[in-house]
């Protein structure tokens, strides 16, 4: 029996978990030439074969595989449920065949967060906002004037709200944990005892707020604006203040026990309004 290696033609009998695939070297190799089967069937290996019908045996789930086949013979995956669709994407990586870990992916929505589109209005939030107890975890925010509401002790964690506006805003005590923060405007906002713990808050603009006893450990704020910023008391521990500008600043009090310190320190010395009282031990 000629071997199934030994032609692009050639037929290939596949025994994928107890279930039974027939399919070409060409359909293996061709469409994801970097891939695990590509490598396999490329010739350069000596694979094990049934003595008797010539099959080769791989210890996967077999129910998927059709689907790893369409999608090496034209590209095609079809409509699945999203437990599906992670079941496909673990045996496409097993096989590692990334165009087909891309498609299934972009089908899950698991790509970087589109935040182009805001999920709600600024009507709709004002509605929500009076109710008792207000949670926009996980919500997309990106984009929207909440300039001068009262967002106090709001929970946006996790929540995606670049280029959001909250100038003048009370967000007391509210919670941006783990939010996708970047080139949003917090100036002349009241963000005291604030939680933006791991945080993304990269080139966003906090001038004149009032950030005292706020928590931004972890916080990614590289490139934000702090000018006239009050961070009596904030917790900066760890967090990342590359390029930052602090620039009339109220540091007393506040802990810089930072990883990244040393980057600002050359921006910290031209300061000569900066009051840096911190704890750096």
């Amino acid at each position: 029996m000629q071997s199934p290696e030994s032609s692009s033609s050639s037929p290939v009998l596949l025994n994928i978990g107890g279930k039974k695939y027939t399919t070409t070297v060409e359909t293996l190799t061709q469409r994801e030439p970097d891939s695990m089967l590509a490598a396999m069937f490329s010739g350069r290996h000596t694979l094990p074969h049934h003595p008797t019908t010539g099959t080769v045996f791989v210890d996967r789930d077999g129910k998927h595989f059709r689907h790893v086949l369409n999608w090496l013979r034209d590209g095609a995956i079809p409509v699945m449920s999203e437990s599906e669709y992670q079941q496909l994407l673990r045996e496409a990586e097993y096989y590692q065949l990334l165009g087909l870990v891309d498609c299934i992916n972009e089908r899950l929505g698991w790509k970087k967060a589109d935040c182009s589109e805001a999920e709600l209005t600024r009507k709709d939030v004002i509605k929500c906002i009076q109710a008792q107890k207000v949670r926009f975890r996980g919500v997309n925010l990106s984009g929207l004037d909440l300039s001068k509401l009262d967002l106090s002790e709001v929970d946006f964690s996790y929540a995606c709200i670049k280029n959001t506006d909250f100038s003048c805003a009370n967000l007391y005590k509210a919670k941006f944990g783990q939010v996708e923060a970047s080139s949003s405007s917090f100036k002349n906002a009241n963000l005291r005892e604030c939680e933006f713990v791991g945080a993304n808050l990269q080139e966003s603009i906090l001038d004149g707020a009032n950030l005292r006893s706020a928590n931004l450990q972890d916080a990614w704020l590289t490139r934000c604006s702090f000018i006239e910023t009050d961070l009596h008391s904030a917790h900066l521990q760890t967090a990342n203040l590359t390029s930052a500008n602090l620039q009339g600043a109220n540091l007393e009090a506040a802990n810089l026990k930072l990883i990244l310190f040393f980057r600002v320190l050359s921006c910290l010395e031209q300061i000569c309004k900066v009051q840096i009282f911190s704890e750096l031990t």
